[in-house]
């Protein structure tokens, strides 16, 4: 019976050196030989994700930004925006508590002029998050983004929405200090919904824009039954797509109340929990 499989990237199919194992990699390839379509549903933005399958033999069709653009067959299925008001709305709750933020559109990712100097002072405010940076990590995190075709660089959010055909599909914040006021504060806000990837941040979209539409579209789109998929992931953003999924499967990594939530768990992403999963509760369950 053909199935199929949504994957979230950031702690499940990548591992915590952000790559995808050879493990991982063989266990998708053979689940698509033998019929299912494996898909990658993620936070990461489209181009994103596009960029990390590159490294890999992978083609997979994808929901990015936590679902709202669902792409299959070089085709945009699906687009859940967030409506300008809103946009406006949260850009300057955001701006008031000079929070960094990233806004993900159909144009690509606009990171605002001030992201160095409103890291800088995040980090400052957030030691026992600081601290357990690498070098490295701390560099890729404060370095003002350079403009690509990608990644636009904006001063103000007018900027952002005065651009024709331009649409919001999400706010990216990292957040520590704060977070549960930040929360209270945006939930006030009709018509959008909040979660979160990880401990350090919120994201907002669309109040109908989350991982369970993405899974939804393309299952829509390959005429597979809902009850014929499987989800897979380890954090909140990906509760959507597991409580509509058949066969719901967290990673051993995941938050615990995922993992609660989950009908299995798998091993952890550092463990290939991926690979172990889809051998398990895909090939060799006949």
């Amino acid at each position: 019976m053909k199935k199929l499989i949504a994957i979230d990237l950031d702690g499940t199919l990548l591992s915590s050196h952000i790559e995808i194992s050879q493990e991982n990699v063989q266990a998708i390839q053979k689940a698509q030989d033998a019929g299912h379509i494996v898909m990658i549903c993620s936070g990461r933005a489209p181009e994103d994700i596009k960029n990390v399958l590159a490294k890999t033999p992978l083609s997979c069709p994808l929901a990015g930004s936590n679902g709202t653009m669902v792409v299959a067959d070089g085709k945009l299925l699906s687009q859940i925006s967030i409506n300008k008001e809103n946009v406006n709305t949260v850009a300057q709750i955001l701006n008031e508590k000079k929070y960094p933020f990233k806004v993900y559109t159909s144009h690509g990712i606009y990171v605002a002029s001030t992201w160095t100097e409103r890291i800088l002072a995040f980090l400052e405010e957030n030691k026992e998050f600081s601290n357990n940076l690498s070098s490295k990590e701390y560099k890729f995190l404060t370095e003002q983004p350079k403009e690509t075709d990608t990644v636009k660089i904006f001063e103000n959010i007018d900027d952002v929405l005065a651009k024709n055909d331009l649409a919001v599909q999400k706010f990216f914040i990292p957040t520590i200090s704060g977070k549960m006021e930040l929360i209270s504060t945006l939930e006030k806000i009709e018509g959008i919904s909040i979660t979160t990837s990880g401990p350090y941040n919120v994201e907002i979209m669309d109040v109908n824009g989350n991982k369970g539409n993405g899974i939804k579209v393309m299952a829509e789109y390959f005429s597979i039954p809902i009850e014929d998929t499987v989800a897979i992931g380890d954090n909140f953003n990906d509760v959507p797509m597991m409580d509509v999924a058949g066969l719901s499967i967290a990673m051993e990594n995941g938050d615990p109340a995922v993992k609660e939530k989950a009908d299995v768990v798998t091993l952890s992403n550092n463990e290939h929990g991926v690979a172990h999963a889809i051998e398990k509760y895909i090939l060799n369950n006949h």
